[in-house]
């Protein structure tokens, strides 16, 4: 295999960028080592003070997540969710975003993203930690990315998730946002925002598993849990596709009848997370690595498909509101396909 170096002479702007990236793309696994590192410490090896501190702390833990969800009602601390560094890792993509149609903000939304790639990089910039383009296109629009609730139960590293706007996608987390009222004048809206849009990647792990360069294949066909969850709140749907999305990594080669997708499926199965095995560039090559490639992700927020509010969603009604997203998300891709992607020709959307 023949390696392609970077040039040794970078501007510091694109090493900033690279470092901050290399940050976000390893958060994960960073967080949950400090995590651990944190509570072990302190119960094994600190004080009798030390000790108690960090059992009062874990009990707020689960009682906070139990009463609240773990959701921070408004924006939370807005430099920690738009700066100078966060620039960076949008910056080092780049990633942009598109309206197509106004969100009014007299209503919630459930932002439908597809596709998840690897990491769901392009939705959790936007709409989690560098959401000043969104601010710009969807004033007093809050924006909030849902991700796996077990999240919110690793000391630390839920702090660190709230302050960049993640909430869970538990059916409780979801309905408590979705439910918050519109009104200008209610003690929630005091910071000037009156409405509520969280994204859930719906193809989840199993999407993240199809992910490769080129290849746009949704798992979405037999989810229609977050549709129910829309009518019961009434709360539009607005279809969001971000391009570009699947080519910033590749993955080893796992076809549905491989040994190693089977592993996936085992373990996806046993955690809701699915091992992926990723490949990027590195730091001085372009070759291999744990870096995403720089490639351009383009979100496209489609038109909001408006719901009757219902608390007994009827199973017919729920199939064509679940129709109407397979239909704009197919109309986005075929009306955007030849602006954002490289190969607009060879790419195929697949919905399963």
């Amino acid at each position: 295999m023949k390696i392609e170096w970077a040039p040794l002479r970078v501007p510091l702007e694109r090493r900033m960028q690279i470092l901050v990236t290399a940050f976000f793309t390893s958060m994960l696994l960073i967080l949950l080592s400090i995590s651990f590192l944190l509570v072990a410490g302190s119960l094994i090896y600190g004080g009798l003070l030390l000790r108690s501190l960090m059992v009062l702390y874990l009990t707020y833990v689960y009682v906070h997540h139990k009463k609240t969800q773990s959701v921070v009602d408004g924006n939370g601390w807005m430099i920690t969710r738009t700066n100078r560094l966060h620039l960076h890792y949008r910056n080092y993509f780049p990633v942009e975003l598109v309206k197509t149609a106004e969100l009014p903000a007299d209503k919630n939304y459930i932002l439908a993203s597809f596709p998840h790639g690897i990491l769901g990089t392009g939705i959790g910039i936007n709409m989690g930690v560098e959401i000043s383009k969104w601010l710009e296109l969807f004033p007093q629009v809050r924006p909030k990315l849902g991700t796996l609730d077990q999240h919110f139960h690793v000391p630390f590293m839920r702090e660190v998730l709230r302050c960049w706007g993640l909430v869970s996608v538990s059916k409780e987390a979801l309905i408590r946002m979705l439910s918050k009222s519109n009104d200008p004048k209610h003690k929630d809206n005091s910071d000037g925002f009156t409405s509520n849009a969280v994204a859930i990647l719906v193809g989840g792990a199993q999407e993240a598993m199809d992910s490769h360069p080129g290849e746009y294949i949704l798992t979405l066909k037999n989810r229609k849990g977050f549709v129910k969850l829309a009518i019961r709140t009434g709360s539009s749907i607005v279809p969001s596709f971000s391009f570009g999305e699947v080519d910033i990594f590749d993955q080893v080669a796992n076809p549905p009848d491989s040994l190693l997708r089977r592993l996936q499926n085992v373990v996806k199965k046993l955690t809701g997370v699915s091992p992926l095995i990723p490949v990027g560039r590195g730091f001085f090559n372009y070759t291999f690595g744990f870096l995403p490639f720089r490639r351009r992700i383009v979100q496209v927020v489609g038109s909001p498909i408006d719901v009757v509010k219902s608390d007994q969603p009827d199973s017919e009604y729920v199939d064509k509101v679940h129709g109407q997203l397979i239909e704009a998300l197919e109309k986005l891709f075929d009306q955007y396909k030849d602006k954002y992607l490289q190969n607009p020709k060879n790419a195929k959307l697949v919905v399963q």
